[in-house]
């Protein structure tokens, strides 16, 4: 099973939910990409997610383009904010599917703010992912 995990920057949102996806079934291939991707993960979500025992602090942001030649069983959008336009993958898909979170790192405040929101985020998507794993893939 093949899963493309899309959002702008590639550095929070999609990075945590490979992660999760690849901790709930390492047998899956699962990539994520943005089609403005940042330079790196972003440091608030590899933190987060190393609360949880998953490492993405490895993982690097890769343009879509990289993976127009291949095909997926599942392109997953993860933008959420009105004012984000979300990621269009013209490569071979089965299934495509949007599952839409704030991205926290439009989060504000002290530091302890911030990573509340990405905490609050990183839940938000461990439970939309568990739920799609659960659903469509088990």
């Amino acid at each position: 099973m093949r899963i493309l995990i899309l959002c702008t920057g590639n550095s929070c949102r999609s990075q945590m939910a490979e992660g999760f996806l690849t901790s709930f079934d390492p047998r899956l291939e699962v990539f994520s990409a943005g089609t403005h991707p940042a330079p790196h993960a972003n440091p608030h979500a590899v933190a987060v997610m190393k609360e949880l025992g998953i490492d993405i602090s490895g993982n690097k942001p890769k343009h879509v383009d990289l993976f127009l030649a291949d095909s997926f069983d599942y392109v997953i959008t993860v933008c959420g904010g009105a004012m984000e336009t979300c990621p269009a993958f013209i490569g071979t898909v089965k299934t495509r599917l949007h599952i839409g979170f704030d991205d926290p790192a439009d989060a504000v405040g002290t530091p302890e703010e911030v990573i509340t929101v990405y905490r609050r985020v990183r839940d938000e998507i461990r439970e939309g992912f568990s739920a799609f794993y659960d659903e469509k893939i088990k």
